[in-house]
């Protein structure tokens, strides 16, 4: 049984419509060529606070970009309304090439890769010398993620005038990482966070630490007029810190030389899951020459390693060596251990 007559006509016709309201797909994408240049500085709830030139604007992914997510740090090309006005809404249609990325996992068996920050130079990884007490493992699980993602890190120990840093100076002393020691006092008078800037001007760093270690606290001395609430509370009872931070920012730091500070929610545990141990040697270069006699795969931590008597022959420091393996143990371990 036929449904239309023998001359139907286009109009005659009827068509479902289309309840989503899709548009067909395609795989041609819009060029924007008049995309303005911008960088993420925090995201919430899927809107991205941008800075673009020397306005704030609100913005939202494009979705074209799938599930590409930009991350604080991010140069973004936006497009639309980029007045910065109260209720306006920019879009992002493109992620530029990342420098460098801090990753990260819930924990070591977690195979979901969340991306921090991008294109930060410097990791600062923040720990009190006391109260809290000091994490060496959650430093080497930071120490091994900065390594990775192509950041510089620096340790700043806080507190100082409740626990000597000597010991915690020594653990990290063959590994060559710069580092900055505060009092209590010193945060107070503002000396703390001028000292730290010495290593910050020019730069992108990013801040990480579990909380109640100060780092808050000391992202606002950097940047006092963008005051960010800090309770600076410990719990007696499991000495951990409340969250003061809840998602990544980024400051701009003043200074003649410029830099921004990207402060980062407090931590309570850095899974490495995504983190190849075979990466980790090019942190050391001093002892990357000596793989060459190595077995195929070697993880540098077992018995017929290269390592040993390249060393051993005095090429390079034997502390250097146990930092090593004692970063790519950080992969088999947890934090807390």
């Amino acid at each position: 049984m036929r449904r239309y007559g023998k001359h139907t006509d286009e109009d005659d016709i009827r068509s479902r419509p289309n309840r989503k309201g899709n548009r067909p797909r395609t795989n041609i994408r819009p060029k924007h060529e008049d995309a303005a240049e911008g960088m993420v500085l925090t995201v919430d709830r899927g809107r991205l606070t941008c800075l673009v030139d020397d306005r704030i604007v609100t913005a939202m992914k494009a979705r074209e970009l799938g599930r590409k997510a930009a991350v604080v740090g991010d140069r973004v090309d936006i497009v639309g309304d980029l007045s910065g006005d109260k209720d306006t809404l920019a879009r992002i249609v493109r992620i530029g090439e990342r420098a460098s990325v801090l990753r990260r996992t819930a924990d070591d068996d977690d195979p979901f890769e969340r991306v921090v920050v991008a294109n930060a130079d410097q990791l600062a990884i923040v720990t009190a010398l006391a109260d809290p007490e000091p994490r060496p493992r959650l430093i080497d699980r930071c120490l091994v993620a900065a390594f990775d993602g192509g950041l510089e890190p620096l340790l700043v120990l806080t507190k100082s005038d409740l626990a000597a840093p000597d010991e915690l100076l020594e653990m990290y002393g063959a590994l060559g990482v710069p580092h900055v020691v505060t009092t209590r006092e010193e945060f107070v008078d503002g000396l703390a966070a001028e000292r730290v800037r010495e290593h910050l001007t020019g730069r992108t760093t990013a801040f990480v630490g579990h909380s109640g270690v100060g780092k808050t606290t000391l992202v606002n001395a950097l940047v006092p007029e963008e005051r960010r609430r800090s309770t600076g509370h410990v719990n007696a009872v499991t000495g951990r810190g409340r969250h003061t931070t809840t998602s990544a920012l980024a400051l701009p730091l003043a200074s003649e030389e410029g830099g921004w500070v990207i402060d980062t929610p407090g931590v309570r545990s850095f899974g490495l899951h995504h983190v190849d141990p075979s990466r980790v040697i090019h942190a050391f270069p001093d002892l990357e020459p000596g793989t060459e006699g190595c077995p195929r795969a070697c993880s540098h931590d077992e018995p017929d390693c290269a390592l040993d008597a390249w060393v051993a022959e005095g090429h390079a420091d034997p502390a250097r060596l146990y930092s090593l393996r004692r970063l790519l143990a950080t992969r088999e371990r947890r934090e807390g251990d």
